[in-house]
């Protein structure tokens, strides 16, 4: 018989409470329970005045911000929207059913008034991390770091073109010294200091100076943000680098490492792609013994020349031998680090494989080694090693699975904010947020039935067979359950082993 719903008036009053109306397995339960918001009053408390009217709850403030990201709300109006009908987020700001909810607006004027040149986003990103750590799940061995775009709030066609200085890199100083070492063990003047200040022209926007162009494609050109970022086994983000789009990866990732490095001394290993594979960075990496992960690169060669490797570096005469076993002696060492290897043309002027060899009008040959080609040698050496191959799959599964998240769940397809400073601070909030959806689910996942896993714990003390015991403790390993009471797995494994004496 098919069932027809009786109809109620739409007035009808129902004695109720609030917590009934949000389900026990709700987001924002699990998020409630994971970490206690509270500590954001010791961090705003010097940013209010003693005298006045109240103020809007500043841990409400940042809640806001919890909910827009965690739930992918495109804006804050949309957010506050979104909140004056949904009971579970009022549940979540300790707003009852008829109170009103703040102005869309509240938000972005206490961030101009009181937030605005301060570190309270970084702080709150680094304390939900503490609590990340406190569940175990902060690992370090394993480390990803990857770039991605994020599109400004910026008109492509409002534009400008100005000249600025070129920026000198990171590793300058240290190149010039080693470049002048080496034209000196081949009897070669060091090279003069250059003074001269080089400057280049870029696209810049009119509504964001900050951004910077950035080519989608082939055709498409987009003003947007680079956010480089590094994150564990567990998908957890540890820290990232904001700039302007026009920067490549491989020039922002030395400020990103300096401050991984520091932080998590007990890494061992950095997976990251093609884009970062430089003569720099392996050195970087390897020079602080940790294990760099790069994948092969491609050689950027013309279809139907010879590849770089074709041509065999002859480490003990310091020469490369070509295709058609002719040598290429030294010739000198550029300003860029690149020591230049050249051909006999003479040789060349006859050679049958001049034509899939080089196109210069005097038929000369040059190839190029960089003075710290060795730490590219020995990268591609790890690229061979057994376990190469699994740890660097990883990746899709952390860092691209994080971007493919946050662009898709968590808007950071695109950014409504304008301005370095403030982009930067959207992304400790949406970051911060990511990693504690990531950490409420887990913790519930595990921990959902912690009373019976406490009975489980305690009835170990009462198990005299050996087989039951080494059973259950299978058991608890596999469910990670030293974590569920703030143990570490040194001292669970000694009440363990406590426990067997006793037998």
């Amino acid at each position: 018989m098919m069932g027809k719903k009786d109809k109620i008036s739409k007035t009808q009053i129902e004695i109720l409470s609030l917590d009934s109306l949000v389900p026990q397995d709700h987001l924002v339960r699990k998020l409630d329970q994971v970490i206690d918001l509270s500590f954001i009053y010791d961090l705003v408390k010097d940013l209010y005045s003693k005298t006045g009217a109240e103020s809007i709850d500043p841990v409400v403030l940042i809640k806001l911000n919890i909910i827009q990201y965690t739930f992918g709300i495109r804006s804050m109006r949309q957010t506050i929207k979104e909140i004056e009908v949904n009971a579970a987020y009022r549940w979540y700001l300790g707003y009852g059913l008829t109170e009103k909810i703040p102005h869309f607006s509240t938000f972005s004027k206490n961030y101009q008034r009181r937030f605005k040149g301060t570190d309270i986003f970084e702080q709150i990103f680094f304390r939900i991390l503490n609590e990340i750590a406190k569940c175990g799940l902060l690992t370090e061995e394993n480390i990803y770091i990857d770039g991605t775009h994020i599109k400004a709030n910026a008109n492509i066609h409002n534009k400008e073109t100005i000249e600025v200085e070129e920026s000198v890199k990171y590793y300058q100083d240290i190149l010039e010294k080693e470049i002048n070492e080496d034209r000196k063990n081949h009897n070669k003047k060091p090279l003069k200091k250059n003074e001269e200040i080089k400057t280049k022209e870029i696209t810049v926007s009119k509504n964001d100076p900050d951004c910077g162009i950035f080519h989608k494609g082939e055709h498409k050109k987009v003003f947007a943000y680079l956010s480089n970022t590094a994150c564990n086994d567990y998908g957890i983000i540890l820290d990232f680098e904001v700039t302007s789009g026009n920067k490549h990866d491989s020039t922002v990732f030395p400020i990103l490492y300096e401050r991984i490095k520091n932080k998590y001394k007990s890494n061992k290993y950095i997976a990251i792609d093609a884009g970062y594979k430089t003569p720099a960075i392996a050195k970087q990496i390897l020079d602080n013994d940790k294990i760099p992960l790069l994948p092969y690169k491609r050689p950027m060669t013309k279809k139907g020349f010879y590849k770089k490797y074709e041509y065999v570096y002859d480490e003990y005469y310091d020469c490369y031998i070509c295709p058609n076993n002719k040598i290429l002696k030294y010739s000198t060492t550029n300003r860029n680090g690149y020591q230049e290897y050249k051909s006999n043309p003479n040789d060349c002027k006859n050679c049958k494989y001049v034509k899939n060899c080089t196109e210069s009008k005097n038929n000369q040959k040059v190839v190029t080694r960089h003075i710290w080609e060795e730490y590219i040698e020995k990268c591609e050496d790890i690229r061979h090693t057994k376990g190469f191959k699994e740890k660097y799959g990883r990746r899709k599964e952390t860092i691209e699975r994080v971007f493919a998240d946050a662009k898709e769940l968590h808007g950071m397809r695109y950014t409504l904010h304008r301005g370095l400073e403030r982009v930067k601070n959207e992304l400790y909030l949406l970051f911060g947020c990511m990693n504690l959806k990531k950490l409420a689910k887990i913790i519930w996942k595990r921990y959902k039935n912690s009373s019976e896993l406490h009975v489980l714990f305690e009835d170990l003390k009462n198990i005299s067979n050996f087989r039951i015991l080494k059973r259950h403790f299978r058991l608890l390993i596999n469910s990670k359950m030293p974590f569920v009471f703030n143990l570490s797995q040194d001292k669970f494994l000694g009440f363990f082993i406590a426990i067997i004496s006793k037998l």
